[in-house]
């Protein structure tokens, strides 16, 4: 039995149903296609594999444009044959079949928007959106200037120095990453909205959303919040010593990494959701293309989305370039019991930042009940801890969000699938 997934259909016979499939893959991920097998994963075979193989070859020649690399093999399951399709990403895109380029969500094939098009046909071409023209050309760097004087001793910014930092092209234009690191752009809807929140998500204390201005006075500005509200000073000795609720530079390193891996071509803020208890910031645009879950949150692989922001950083001593910004959170918080959470989704990073906390928070009866069941398995539904713990849905879910904020065990998958596990 088989069971379709994000990067394998299944198809009973050859149609041209799969076509779409094909362009998915092709634009997207490496995938596979079984033929000879039902939706249910139920296998029946294919009768004549050396012309239905030709049939599928032929097909996808003649409506796949360009033509995607693909290989076609069969293999025998409980005495039945099954053709496999296996379809690689490829570097031309978008690939279309019938006009349109296709994506995968999910187990389904859907035709992408016009916002995916357009980063389909700049990949094909080797091109990033940072690297088109800027939407205007009357364009200042004082607030750029002024850093790099503080960093590099320059005397003054010049055309020249703005060539030798992509922010200028070879035909006399701004580009887009130009324009967002100038001291005004016309990036309105995709700057950093800031919340800083009561005792309730329904009570603003604070917000100011900073968008229409450099990224490095976003990012600057943001900092001076974080100041203001998560540190503070005391006496020792006969010293002021400073300290930080939250790790300062853990949260410097998610900003920073925020502002320069974002996706720009989305209208959207980053979100920085200030709490008592810890602080949320949400980057628009999911993982970049060549990184996988893992690999980020080892920090073993920096893929940048925006190569040029990403440089003009490194230059200013803001980030470095070779993907350490998740280890140094995580080691800001290596002597606290509570730890960051990432949280990864499609077209989010999402990192929260608790308090430090040095010892492990007090855990009540119930509490305590659960921590020990969840102690025995590695996941858990709702349902489960419910009629374990033998309690009604409301109780049970009042102690699985003291358990979250406690940083005890953390939620995975969204709606019906959303299960726990023990950190």
């Amino acid at each position: 039995m088989f069971k379709e997934t994000k990067n394998l259909e299944l198809k009973e016979k050859v149609s041209n149903t799969f076509l779409k499939t094909v362009s998915a893959f092709a634009n997207y991920r490496n995938g596979e296609i079984y033929f000879g097998v039902t939706d249910s994963g139920e296998i029946v075979g294919i009768n004549d594999y050396a012309s239905e193989a030709m049939k599928i070859e032929q097909k996808i020649n003649a409506t796949i444009f360009p033509r995607p690399e693909f290989s076609i093999y069969k293999r025998e399951e409980n005495g039945r044959t099954i053709i496999i399709l296996k379809v690689s990403k490829g570097k031309n895109t978008p690939y279309l079949y019938q006009n349109q380029a296709y994506k995968r969500s999910d187990t389904s094939t859907v035709t992408v928007d016009q916002k995916e098009l357009r980063r389909l046909a700049l990949y094909g071409s080797n091109l990033k959106y940072e690297q088109l023209s800027a939407n205007t050309q009357n364009l200042t760097f004082k607030t750029l200037e002024y850093h790099l004087i503080q960093i590099t001793g320059i005397k003054k910014i010049n055309i020249d120095i703005l060539r030798t930092m992509n922010l200028y092209d070879l035909e006399d234009k701004y580009n887009i990453a130009g324009e967002l690191l100038a001291d005004l752009n016309t990036f309105q809807f995709t700057g950093i909205d800031i919340v800083r929140f009561g005792e309730n998500e329904n009570i603003f204390n604070y917000r100011e959303t900073i968008a229409g201005k450099s990224l490095l006075t976003q990012y600057e500005r943001t900092l001076e919040l974080f100041k203001q509200y998560y540190e503070f000073e005391v006496i020792e000795g006969f010293k002021r010593v400073k300290k930080a609720l939250i790790p300062y530079e853990a949260f410097r390193e998610a900003l920073a990494n925020a502002v320069v891996h974002r996706e720009y071509d989305t209208n959207a803020h980053i979100q920085v959701s200030m709490y008592d208890e810890k602080i949320v910031i949400s980057s628009p645009g999911g993982l970049p293309e060549g990184i996988n879950e893992e690999e980020y949150l080892k920090g073993q692989i920096s893929s940048l989305r925006n190569p040029i922001i990403a440089a003009v950083f490194n230059r200013l001593d803001i980030i470095e370039m070779f993907g350490t910004g998740v280890k140094r959170i995580k080691d800001e918080y290596q002597n606290s019991f509570t730890k960051p959470i990432f949280n990864l989704t499609e077209n989010n990073i999402i990192i929260t930042l608790p308090l430090l906390q040095k010892s492990a928070p007090l855990l009540d009866e119930d509490e305590e009940k659960a921590f020990s069941i969840f102690a025995q398995y590695a996941e858990l539904t709702r349902n489960q801890i419910e009629e374990m713990l033998g309690v009604n849905k409301s109780k049970a879910i009042r102690i699985i969000n003291s358990l979250l904020e406690k940083n005890f065990i953390k939620r995975e998958g969204t709606s019906t699938a959303t299960t726990y596990k023990k950190i």
